[in-house]
């Protein structure tokens, strides 16, 4: 006898319209902005490109920008992890409070942010202040820099993070320690398995988002060329002298790096969701 199958009715719109607002979305908003971005740059020549790409300035700038990116989204790492595992695992007068700080960075205007921290990791700040007769300088510097992409990563990855904490299930853990497994031996060995993909998920969400910042970075960096300028502030002084091929020049070459950092990690992930068994 043949069966006779019903299609279940779907709650949304079908496959072709909302695939069809996709692909819309995503040209309007993502592909052609940055097709723009590569058409401008290929208006230079390979010569200039090359004199831009890999001047001092550009290289410092680079380095500046990628490589307090890279520690400050590691640093929020280890930092989100204890926090999101804080939040989860413990009961304490204001644990709402500090949940809900956690989001502070997202809501706060960056350049706020930058003025607050600036004020406070000044030599003459609250924090600078004690640091400044010994010579140390926090402010102005690299170090303030990184304290800047540290506060605007944060929430990030303690958001990754929490939400696979709370899904987790103890069992697994009373099961683990009943079979003889140290606490070390649990979270190494059952926890951070699972837990993988969500770090490395907030990993490349930080590290995105500091590689891009600007406002909160320019007022605490203090700006002086081929030591505290960022990638997004040269960006910007090659706008201000309307030379565009050269700012899309640039931006194309961040983007570019930014991607396949991006990409890699993404493939990490892939990999630990297979070898864990967690796809």
């Amino acid at each position: 006898m043949r069966r006779i199958h019903f299609r279940q009715p779907s709650i949304i719109p079908g496959f072709r319209l909302t695939f069809s607002f996709t692909i819309l979305y995503l040209l309007i908003i993502v592909i052609i902005p940055i097709a723009g971005l590569f058409v401008k740059t290929f208006e230079l020549d390979w010569n200039t490109f090359v004199s831009i790409v890999t001047g001092p300035r550009f290289l410092s700038a680079l380095r500046v920008s990628f490589v307090t990116s890279a520690l400050a989204a590691l640093f929020n790492v280890v930092i989100g992890l204890l926090i999101a595992w804080v939040l989860v695992r413990y009961e304490f007068p204001g644990r709402k409070v500090c949940d809900a700080i956690i989001d502070l960075p997202f809501a706060l205007p960056t350049a706020v942010a930058g003025i607050a921290l600036t004020a406070i990791y000044a030599p003459n700040g609250i924090i600078g202040s004690l640091f400044a007769p010994f010579g140390i300088r926090i402010a102005y510097t690299t170090i303030g820099i990184w304290i800047a992409l540290v506060f605007i990563g944060l929430p990030f990855v303690v958001r990754t993070v929490q939400p696979v904490l709370q899904d987790f299930n103890r069992e697994i853990e009373e099961a683990a320690a009943t079979l003889g497994a140290s606490r070390r031996q649990t979270i190494l060995r059952v926890m951070l398995p699972t837990l993988l993909p969500s770090i490395l998920t907030g990993f490349a969400m930080a590290f995105a988002r500091a590689v891009g910042e600007y406002g909160s970075v320019i007022f605490i960096a203090g700006n002086i060329p081929r030591q505290t300028e960022i990638l997004p502030l040269l960006i910007v002084f090659r706008l201000e002298e309307f030379n565009y091929t050269a700012a899309a020049a640039i931006a194309a070459v961040m983007l570019t790096v930014s991607f396949a950092i991006l990409l890699a990690i993404n493939l990490i992930q892939v990999w630990s969701q297979r070898r864990f068994g967690l796809g």
